[in-house]
């Protein structure tokens, strides 16, 4: 790895930035990392979603590690994400493999799919609550066939998503199985969603590395300064209010979902 320089040293603290924000929200840095990479270190959207990918395969495998030894991993569920979410993902990586990684068509595809992703985040992060108890209240719990099929549903939809934006296996996977799944603890809700998410991002980052939108040293000065942020973030979890910090943070997405459209 190169050594740190003015510009080195901005991309690891960027990743400790971040990761304190995930170890803090356990909101997926897809969301912060592919934006900030875009719009302050204009770093192309293509190469922006692929590493950070890698990234987070590398983040999420930590969490499983922690979440499966506490037993707050809901393998079938896992399972049944996998289902819709492995071939979504193929198709999604085959599609994009016929751009030109450095293209105009990628970088606008990668841009309006990674707004989009940002707006459902934040609608996720300030909505999650009314949405659970409207689905609640209006649809109620399912069978288990009809969740099964719905499960592997949704897999599919994060499959594309992620494949495209690297967002989507954080507030918006949760908030979906929170309404599949009504019954279930929401630290195996986290679990499961974020076990799900390492098979999900490997296969997408590997897809990236394939068609060349991937940036080795990036991602590399990107984990030195997250892991500690992720480590220091989970401890610290209780200094500021979830609330505030989710609806702060709702806020910005917003704002940068805007800014890379217009």
């Amino acid at each position: 790895m190169p050594a740190l320089s003015g510009p080195s040293l901005a991309y690891v603290l960027s990743g400790f930035g971040v990761g304190l924000l995930v170890g803090m929200t356990g909101v997926g840095g897809g969301s912060l990392m592919t934006p900030l990479l875009v719009l302050l270190f204009g770093i192309h959207p293509a190469t922006a979603v692929g590493t950070d990918l890698f990234f987070a395969a590398v983040t999420k495998t930590a969490g499983t590690l922690v979440h499966g030894l506490s037993g707050t991993v809901r393998w079938a569920i896992v399972g049944r994400l996998a289902c819709g979410s492995i071939p979504a993902t193929g198709l999604t990586l085959l599609g994009l493999s016929s751009l030109d990684v450095k293209g105009p068509a990628l970088e606008t595809l990668t841009t309006v799919v990674l707004a989009g992703a940002l707006l459902l985040t934040a609608g996720s992060l300030i909505f999650r609550q009314t949405l659970v108890a409207v689905y609640a209240a209006r649809v109620g719990e399912l069978g288990p066939g009809s969740t099964a099929i719905l499960t592997s549903v949704v897999g599919a939809l994060l499959g594309v998503l992620v494949s495209t934006s690297s967002i989507g296996a954080g507030a918006i996977g949760v908030t979906a199985l929170l309404l599949l799944y009504p019954r279930l603890p929401t630290s195996q809700i986290v679990g499961s969603d974020i076990a799900h998410a390492v098979p999900l991002t490997l296969l997408a980052g590997a897809g990236h590395w394939v068609i060349g939108s991937i940036d080795g040293s990036l991602l590399g000065f990107l984990l030195m300064g997250s892991l500690p942020g992720i480590v220091l973030g989970s401890r610290g979890a209780t200094w500021v209010s979830d609330r505030v910090l989710r609806l702060a943070l709702a806020a910005t997405l917003i704002v940068v979902a805007a800014k890379l459209l217009f």
